[in-house]
């Protein structure tokens, strides 16, 4: 039931337009302040994850190489030097952690070289399955040339150990890596897309 109005038709409240700030609202310096962040705090999350097993993220006691991942997410679109640049840089704090004979700097190195040619030459569509695609061959490339590294390194542990060994490692961090590539590299694309865009 309405009620009448006693001084003819009632007007709705006018309703405050507000317009959302976006990225391109933001000065410049914070842009570059909040991109850094996000760098810096993605590779460290990927520091954290990497000795970390939740349930359901490992196979055969191995989990996902999360700093693979994120070369492989930083170098699809940028250079190949960017992407060498990115694949040491994270190497060297991997060894940080790790041992460092053999270092991971090669392997990591080289993965970003790899991923930036891929996407230079036009090889990939970029979607998930490709992303899924690229993390399994670099991981598949990266055990082995880690494993190849260790043979040639150590003179105590027999070559065959050594392989029987990382066929299993490389088979289970290349399927666990790619499987979780897109947690990674979705937020991240959808955030240096934004980025470009505010530029």
């Amino acid at each position: 039931m309405k009620i009448p109005s006693f001084g003819g038709k009632s007007k709705p409240p006018e309703r405050r337009r507000t317009r959302r700030k976006t990225l391109a609202d933001l000065h410049p310096a914070w842009l570059q302040v909040m991109n850094w962040g996000i760098i810096v705090g993605s590779v460290l999350l990927c520091l954290l994850l990497l000795p970390t097993r939740f349930p359901g993220t490992e196979l055969l006691g191995i989990g996902p190489n999360w700093l693979l991942i994120w070369v492989v997410a930083w170098s699809v679109k940028r250079s190949f030097w960017s992407g060498t640049l990115a694949g040491i840089i994270l190497g060297l704090l991997q060894d940080a952690i790790t041992s460092p004979h053999p270092s991971h700097v090669i392997t990591l190195g080289l993965v970003g070289f790899l991923t930036a040619i891929l996407q230079k030459q036009r090889f990939i569509q970029e979607d998930f399955i490709s992303i899924a695609l690229i993390v399994f061959v670099m991981a598949v490339v990266s055990e082995t040339l880690f494993g190849f590294l260790l043979g040639v390194g150590s003179d105590r542990i027999s070559q065959d150990f050594i392989w029987a060994y990382y066929q299993r490692v490389t088979l289970a961090s290349a399927i666990l890596s790619s499987l979780w590539a897109p947690v990674l590299y979705y937020p991240l694309n959808l955030w240096w897309e934004k980025m470009k865009v505010s530029y």
